[in-house]
């Protein structure tokens, strides 16, 4: 075993970085920062125009009747009645963004608060909120605001609002949806429990939780109310007498044959915006679904580091491993983005060996690495991760050598354990259904034949009524049964080795038990070999034949159970043994 420093040439040394703020964020993205830039020089427009406009809205000159872009005067020329284009576009700015926001009020106050308390509360308040909203929905928006002109006149305000009503049901939905799956979190309880109220606890903790989606969606409204009243004042059902760009857009289109460029500036006004708008939000959900503290490396940066770790795992001279180690890493390095730059390597330089029919377990505490080793192994690291060096040997073969590889690997040669079961089984198909799926995924068989071999090994992994159990769906079954039936799916290929991740923390002690006698028997009977990572020493000393202890991303110590159980090496694994005894005659 290797604990080793990692090769301080091989990779940068960390740059601390703090978290950023959304808005630092966002600015600093490219395409945030030319939406941003855009729309405040819109504002800029419209609030400035009562001093920078060239002319008033309505004020005509007859010598500039059609003229055309770039005239005397007249930037983007005049219109049929010889008003100047540029001066309208900025004095109806203000009356467009006043009309947007008035849709984002009115929208956001009915939809964020009927979906919140519809969420919270659930029962007859919901069932009537949500009939309320589907009628909303199935009403015709434009043709109902066409309607309303005849009793309110060109009065495109109280438009304005009536359609922010109409799409007030988007944010009841996104809320409601959200605010169900947030009231039954811990930390919702917990508040209920220290006495707070409800209006406290919505304001104070679910309201919170559903802010990224408002704000996400609050600018696909805007972008939808200044397409909605341009349409609107386009149709003729403005007031002639403001400024506005849907009028604007309407006067040059009646005079198109005479001035054709008069419709170019108001719709390419018109679509700039709303473009504007809309990847504003994207780019604004991108943002917030990230965390502040999560960086992102460079995409040159990243080719570079992977080229380098490519080429020292061609120049590597290490020996092949003997025939019968299964799996052999060797000088595993493993980073995370710091920044746009440099990388914190989280695994230095990392060697291990497992063996057919070997069970070898990988301890240590939370954050020593091992989830991340066996991670590298299954080729599932997050997508922020850089392996920064080192091969894994798997059938002689180096699965990090290149995609193809790993992919091989997986599911063919590599089975996968995980620690949550009822997490790990699609809700939405039966049992039957996903391991049968998951079986032809790696081995070409019929769908018949693949049913009879996992009917099989259901019974032999402790599950009584297999055919039963194909047809039920995860929810149906408890969580030492779905525990059961992944083992059976990660061992349905044949795999040569499997990657047991805490496999048995999230069941009771009964069962736990039964688990670990059961992944005993399938190594016995089949030679597989197993990498157990877990941080539970009694589950090593029960299960392992071998144990390689982790801290802070190295091989601190590596032996046979017994020998390690009774004279460890290091003082780290001393303290973990010590602490585990202290928890033992604690729970005595």
């Amino acid at each position: 075993m290797s604990a080793e420093t990692p090769n301080p040439a091989a990779t940068e040394a960390p740059v601390p970085v703090a978290g950023r703020s959304v808005m630092k964020r966002l600015v600093t993205n490219p395409m945030g920062a030319i939406c941003l830039a855009y729309l405040l020089f819109v504002i800029f427009l419209g609030l400035s125009s009562p001093f920078l406009a060239p002319f008033q809205p309505n004020q005509a000159d007859l010598n500039a009747v059609n003229a055309g872009p770039f005239e005397p005067g007249h930037l983007l020329g005049a219109d049929s009645a010889g008003r100047d284009i540029l001066s309208q576009l900025m004095w109806g700015t203000s009356q467009t963004l006043l009309g947007s926001v008035l849709v984002l009020t009115i929208s956001v106050a009915a939809g964020v608060t009927g979906g919140l308390l519809a969420g919270f509360y659930r029962g007859k308040f919901e069932t009537a909120a949500d009939w309320v909203n589907d009628v909303i929905m199935s009403l015709p928006s434009i043709v109902l605001l066409i309607a309303l002109y005849a009793l309110t006149g060109p009065n495109v305000m109280v438009a304005m609002a009536v359609f922010g009503l109409l799409v007030a049901p988007t944010y009841y939905r996104l809320v409601r949806a959200v605010v169900v799956g947030v009231r039954t979190e811990l930390y919702v309880d917990a508040a209920k429990v220290v006495g707070l109220s409800d209006q406290r606890i919505i304001g104070r903790h679910v309201l919170w939780a559903v802010r990224a989606p408002v704000v996400i969606q609050s600018s696909f409204i805007l972008a939808a109310g200044i397409g909605i009243q341009a349409g609107v004042e386009f149709l003729g059902l403005g007031d002639p007498k403001q400024a506005s760009w849907g009028g604007t857009l309407q006067n040059a289109n009646n005079n198109i044959y005479n001035n054709r460029f008069g419709v170019l500036w108001p719709a390419l006004l018109v679509t700039l915006t709303i473009l504007a708008l809309v990847l504003l939000g994207n780019v604004l959900r991108d943002v917030l679904q990230s965390s502040a503290r999560n960086k992102t490396l460079r995409k040159d940066r990243r080719r570079e580091l992977a080229r380098k770790a490519q080429q020292e795992r061609t120049a590597a001279t290490s020996d092949l491993p003997a025939q019968d180690v299964v799996l052999s890493i060797r000088g595993l390095r493993v980073g995370y983005p710091d920044g746009p730059d440099s990388v914190r390597e989280v695994v230095h330089g990392v060697d291990l060996d497992v063996r057919r029919g070997e069970i070898h377990g990988l301890v240590g505490e939370s954050g020593s690495g091992k989830s991340q080793m066996a991670f590298s192994t299954l080729g599932i690291l997050p997508k922020e991760a850089v392996i920064l060096g080192g091969s894994i040997y798997q059938g002689g073969e180096d699965i990090l050598a290149d995609d193809k590889s790993m992919k091989k690997a997986r599911g063919h040669r590599i089975g996968y354990i995980p620690q949550e079961p009822m997490s790990n089984l699609d809700p939405s198909f039966t049992i039957g259904a996903q391991l049968v799926y998951g079986l032809r995924a790696v081995k070409t068989i019929s769908a018949k034949e693949a049913k009879k071999q996992l009917t099989t090994l259901l019974a032999k992994v402790g599950i009584r009524d297999p055919e039963g159990i194909m047809r039920l769906y995860p929810h149906e079954i408890s969580g030492g049964m779905a525990q059961r039936v992944l083992i059976c799916g990660a061992v349905a290929a044949d795999p040569d080795l499997i990657v047991a991740d805490e496999p048995t923390t999230a069941l009771d002690v009964t069962v736990q038990a039964e688990v670990l006698e059961l992944l005993r028997q399938l190594s016995k009977e089949r030679g597989l070999a197993m990498i157990l990572v877990t941080h539970n020493l009694g589950v090593v000393a029960d299960l392992c034949d071998t144990v390689s202890v982790m801290k802070s991303g190295r091989i601190v110590e590596h032996n046979d159970v017994e020998s390690l159980f009774e004279d460890p090496q290091q003082d780290y694994t001393k303290e973990l043994l010590e602490s585990t005894r202290r928890v033992e005659l604690l729970e005595v």
